[in-house]
């Protein structure tokens, strides 16, 4: 199932036209941790984008967010964001 979320995750950024992507399962390292339970994934996203050139990094996450909000709480309980310009 993560393999397909993360395929999910993939897709759905490419809207952002990212120059990078890597998209991380963090799932084992919260093992126990109550977001888990039930099977909720836990995923990083590195991502850079010339879509976030000049907005904060609160709008680059907004901009992430908003094409993966209907993914969470489950099946995916939190999603940490790396959100980069392109140098």
């Amino acid at each position: 199932m993560t393999d397909s979320l993360e395929q999910v995750l993939r897709e759905r950024l490419q809207t952002l036209e990212p120059a990078e992507l890597d998209i991380i399962n963090e799932s084992h390292l919260h093992a126990g941790h109550a977001g888990a339970q039930g099977g909720a994934s836990h995923f990083r996203v590195i991502i850079a984008s010339k879509q976030f050139d000049g907005i904060s990094t609160l709008a680059r996450h907004r901009l992430v967010y908003d094409r993966v909000h209907d993914l969470m709480p489950y099946p995916i309980h939190a999603l940490a964001i790396q959100a980069k310009t392109i140098a």
